[in-house]
């Protein structure tokens, strides 16, 4: 039987040639609701989505660009037959030997299903920031297997701090993750986002090691994680981050630092060893800057070299810096996520001050972003579409 991710594979390997077929198809046939340079960010992540081969956080990040892209370039549910067959008949003629007849019928389906989904997603996420390319300006990897990419895009992307942003890049093209920026909004516009390159990843190694100054990424649309200053109510912060779980937490204590009210700020930050800590000049400097209202606590779990002060589980030196009052935030991978989520209100923390950011690794939430009622599918055809009259 065929596979149809080798056939996805094969033309993601072309994606510029496929990409300018898939868009030059619709032209023909004056379907022109997409802009000609977001034409490669919406095929692939369409095919992506299509081919199913992604973890549910990366499938959220692909249907909230595609979400957003519907909402910004007005596509309607009648687009949906001439996008059908634009990318079976893109597939077909790109896919080479990975290509078999009976596929057909499976892109057809699996495209009109996806865009049923999309427009379900386009409506939960609503209107707001549009999709944004961005031009990779420095890559540096103070600690290994972590990179500070910092990001200047076309035009500046409106987002808050603490929130989440997709990210793909056009050397996987299609494939998307969810980065927080690690600062707030600046005047010039760039973004600086912390990848640690996880093991078996496809994406984060890419980001951490290969992509340079000058390469092009995709920016999708930012969404709330659970982490914003405003929820806080103007209470003093208790900020614990893990790993690169730093970086949304950092650019709340930017935002904080632009805006100060008298609110204090605890910033705790968990690595495993001293040369772990990969922001430590960062942080230092932002220490430097705001020592009136800002303590940073650098905590390590597994270091015996360093000052036994310094030693200690996250949440346990966290739990000892908290106070009655206090907002808590915890950023950081799932397990401290999930271990937070039990420890800290069986300690003293009060459920109502306890934030903790969202994972996206649960299945997909059907009643938000699941199918609506399915269509009859289309006949499978046995030719590409572009052997048979365009279709209305």
């Amino acid at each position: 039987m065929a596979d149809s991710g080798l056939s996805w594979v094969a033309v993601r390997g072309v994606h510029e040639r496929a990409s300018d077929h898939f868009w030059a198809f619709m032209e023909d046939r004056s379907v022109r609701f997409l802009p000609h340079r977001y034409a490669a960010m919406f095929f692939t992540t369409l095919g992506q989505v299509i081919a199913g081969r992604d973890d549910p956080a990366g499938r959220r990040a692909a249907l909230a660009v595609l979400g957003r892209m519907y909402q910004r370039f007005g596509l309607q549910p009648y687009h949906e037959t001439a996008i059908s067959a634009a990318l079976v008949d893109t597939v077909c003629r790109f896919a080479g030997t990975a290509w078999d007849p009976s596929l057909m019928g499976h892109w057809e389906r699996g495209c009109r299903r996806a865009l049923r989904v999309v427009e379900r997603a386009a409506g939960v996420i609503g209107d707001g920031p549009q999709v944004l390319v961005g031009e990779v300006e420095a890559r540096t990897e103070p600690v290994a297997g972590v990179a500070v990419v910092t990001v200047r895009p076309v035009r500046r992307l409106r987002f808050r701090p603490g929130q989440a942003v997709p990210v793909g890049t056009p050397r996987l093209p299609g494939v998307w993750r969810w980065y927080s920026p690690a600062n707030a909004p600046r005047p010039d516009g760039r973004l600086e986002f912390h990848v640690r390159a996880v093991a078996r990843g496809v994406v984060s190694p890419l980001l951490v090691s290969e992509v340079t100054p000058g390469e092009t990424l995709w920016l999708g649309p930012p969404a709330d994680v659970g982490l914003s200053v405003a929820a806080s109510g103007g209470a003093d912060l208790l900020l614990a981050a893990g790993g690169t779980g730093l970086a949304p937490l950092r650019a709340m204590v930017e935002e904080v630092a632009a805006a100060p009210g008298g609110r204090r700020v605890m910033l705790v930050v968990g690595a495993r060893t001293l040369f772990d800590l990969y922001d430590a000049v960062a942080l230092d400097k932002l220490q430097d800057a705001h020592r009136g209202w800002l303590t940073v606590v650098p905590t390590f779990s597994d270091d015996p070299a360093v000052d036994p002060a310094a030693q200690g589980d996250l949440l346990t030196v966290a739990r000892y810096h908290h106070r009655p009052g206090q907002a808590v935030y915890v950023c950081g991978p799932p397990a401290l996520i999930e271990a937070a989520r039990v420890r800290l209100p069986a300690t003293g923390v009060a459920a109502g001050d306890l934030h903790l950011a969202v994972t996206f690794q649960r299945a997909l939430d059907s009643a938000r972003w699941g199918q609506p009622p399915p269509r009859q599918p289309a006949p499978q055809r046995d030719q590409c579409a572009g052997d048979r009259p365009a279709e209305a």
